[in-house]
Order: structure tokens, then sequence, then C-alpha cells
């Protein structure tokens, strides 16, 4: 993988380590719910569902770092089958958070526009 897909790859692991805390902890504060969601009602009922996708995020990043450091120590196949896998998902999770709702066009641009430049980038390489 090229150097542009590396850092993109490490921009999108840096956003969803991002948001992990916000999802996760600290949810319940009115700005992070205006930052997340646009709003800041509260849906207790959602907490539990936060806490768990928050870490998916922390999971997804964790997988983008593996496969940077992977490709780093010359386990080039591993490496980018990581990466590519882990931006695939990235880019899943941002059409769908779209198509699910258009308002919240934002974070789906933060969550998949990072891992989309690191497949196009790879691919143009």
């Amino acid at each position: 993988m090229n150097a542009v897909s590396q850092v993109f790859a490490l921009i999108a692991a840096a956003v969803h380590v991002f948001v992990w805390p916000l999802e996760s902890f600290l949810y319940g504060r009115p700005w992070v719910r205006v930052f997340l969601t646009g709003s800041t009602a509260d849906a207790p009922e959602v907490r539990l569902w936060r806490f768990n996708v928050g870490f998916y995020n922390l999971f997804l990043a964790l997988g983008l770092i593996a496969g940077f450091v992977a490709l780093r120590l010359g386990h080039v196949t591993t490496g980018r089958s990581l990466t590519v896998y882990v931006c695939a998902f990235m880019i899943g999770g941002g059409i769908m958070l779209l198509v699910s709702d258009p308002r919240l066009w934002r974070g789906s641009l933060g969550q998949a526009a990072p891992p989309l430049v690191v497949l196009a980038a790879d691919l143009a390489a």
C-alpha cells in the first residue's frame, strides 16, 4: 500500500478512536448527542446500544492499526488484506448511516471518506 493509503488508514483509525469514548462513555452529555446525532434528545434506552457501538468503533480502529503495523513490518498481504477489509466495513457503515438518516450526512462522511480515500489510493497504485 502506498503512503497516501497508509496515512488515510491512520486518519480513519483516529476518527474511530475519537468517536469511541463519545458513544461509549460520554453520550449522556448534550453536546455529545448534538455532535453525533444533531439533537439534544436523550433516549436512555439506547445507552447500552451506544456503549456497544462505541466499542465497535474502537475495534475497527484497532483493525486498521494492526493492518498498518503489519504493513510496516513487511507482512504486506496480511496488512493490505486487513486494511482493505476494515476500510470496506467502515464505508459500508457510513453508507448505512446515510441511508438510515440523511440528516446524519456529516457523520456518514466522517466515517466513510477516509477509508474511501484508502481504497481509491490503493487501487490507483
